[in-house]
């Protein structure tokens, strides 16, 4: 029922709302929203220049009130002060810290810079995609805004969950597109060279690992020795002497076998500035700054429970895996004391876990000396799928081996190379066009004159 007009000079009721004209020359009104933490009624005020301006303004207020989506009394904050309380208070214990490393980077390098002065409640999607547009404009990858722009939007998530804002301005904003790149799995002759090449240069066995296995870089630099369990049977023809006078570990034509499970992962947490915005030390990445905190490696579980698994290891790579073991040991007679015993499998040389920086150095060597094409790391597990899809292996296998709790995932690492075609084609050829016994071809036509494949 429309709410009666008051007779001059008529008080209004508890919690109704007014409207009047200030001594200003402006047009006010106050509506009760609720009662406040501190029990006191929640009284909103609006301001506009002529009266169905703020008639329109207290409609709103009161509509907010009456379907609960008003955002809570007190003071509003700041972009600034609920994204910083988000990443350390909300964000920080409850997210992995490798995860941390982007969400900070997005808040204190891109975000409060740009749109931290605005008031939360008045951030429009209009700031943030300005915001995107200057960082783009400065000279940064359009993946670089993108995750800023999801950084945002899930500290803005929170604040719409506990009514610290109405909206959502973030999921209103436009991100910017970030084209996807085209990967390029390595042929069989490149992974060949880069096998050999690996044979040749230390801790070359972790891309081997990567290669055929499939695992991602933090996977690999995880691994322990006491993940990995190898076994040795004889190579020899049965009622060879060797079967009876050696070990099966020391057969000169012994073939190896195994598992490794994949229990851990090995991430990097970057440096941050120590130093105040309004006193910056001037170095643009926080490894340089004088004050800086965090950096180092992180060791913790994999990334999902579909992560924890357990892969075979073909004999080939079972053979140099035990070689590396060799060449760890004379590594470790050779530190003595400085050794520091990590367990670790591809570690450095006085037995540290390897950091993920010289980890992708010794990669780009590793290419340049197989004299193969540039390429990520990360491109050893597209090859690795793509391997498994050529393999025709089943996809829920597929699944199992390369980590994966999303069938949507296999899609993008696993490509259908040129060779692929090729074979497929020919198949196709071979199928379509069969050759009888008589070595002609099968002309005979189906219904219709539809050449019938044998």
């Amino acid at each position: 029922m429309p709410r009666k007009k008051r007779s001059e000079g008529e008080r209004a009721a508890n919690g109704e709302s007014t409207i009047y004209l200030g001594s200003d020359g402006r047009w006010h009104g106050r509506v009760t929203m609720g009662i406040g933490d501190d029990g006191k009624p929640d009284r909103r005020h609006v301001s506009r220049k002529d009266e169905d301006a703020v008639k329109d303004a207290v409609k709103e207020l009161e509509k907010q009130r009456d379907n609960g989506t008003a955002r809570k009394p007190g003071k509003g904050w700041t972009v600034e002060t609920w994204l910083t309380h988000w990443v350390e208070n909300i964000a920080a214990p409850s997210v992995r810290t490798t995860t941390m490393v982007g969400y900070r980077a997005s808040v204190y390098k891109h975000l409060i810079p740009k749109v931290g002065a605005h008031k939360l409640h008045k951030l429009q999607p209009e700031h943030l995609e300005a915001a995107y547009r200057k960082m783009m404009q400065g000279g940064l990858k359009a993946s670089t805004a993108h995750l800023a722009h999801r950084t945002v939007r899930a500290a803005l998530n929170e604040a719409v969950r506990r009514r610290h804002i109405v909206i959502n301005p973030a999921r209103i904003a436009k991100a910017p597109r970030v084209e996807e790149e085209e990967i390029i799995p390595f042929t069989r002759d490149e992974a060949k060279q880069l096998i050999r090449a690996a044979a040749e240069i230390r801790n070359g066995t972790r891309f081997v690992v990567a290669l055929a296995l499939g695992l991602r870089r933090g996977e690999a630099l995880g691994l322990k020795w006491e993940d990995i369990s190898l076994s040795w049977k004889h190579g020899c023809p049965k009622g060879n002497t060797c079967r009876q006078t050696l070990q099966a570990n020391e057969c000169p034509n012994r073939r190896g076998a195994g598992t490794m499970r994949i229990r851990r992962s090995i991430g990097q947490h970057n440096w941050q500035h120590g130093c105040t915005t309004e006193k910056p030390c001037g170095h643009q990445f926080g490894a340089f700054c004088p004050k800086r905190w965090g950096g180092g490696l992180v060791v913790g579980e994999v990334k999902s429970r579909a992560g924890r698994r357990t892969i075979g290891i073909p004999h080939q790579l079972a053979e140099q895996l035990d070689a590396h073991r060799e060449g760890q040991e004379v590594e470790r007679e050779q530190a003595g004391d400085l050794w520091e015993g990590g367990d670790w499998v591809f570690a450095t040389p006085i037995g540290r876990p390897t950091h993920p920086t010289p980890d992708n150095r010794s990669w780009k060597a590793l290419l340049a000396h197989a004299g193969v094409r540039d390429g990520r790391l990360h491109d050893l597990r597209h090859t690795a799928a793509t391997v498994l899809l050529e393999l025709k292996v089943p996809l829920p296998a597929v699944m199992e081996l390369m980590g994966w709790s999303n069938a949507a995932v296999a899609k993008r690492y696993m490509h259908v190379t040129s060779e692929f075609t090729a074979a497929i084609a020919d198949q196709v050829g071979n199928h379509v066009w069969a050759v009888d016994d008589e070595g002609e071809e099968d002309d005979e036509d189906g219904p219709d004159g539809v050449p019938v494949p044998a």
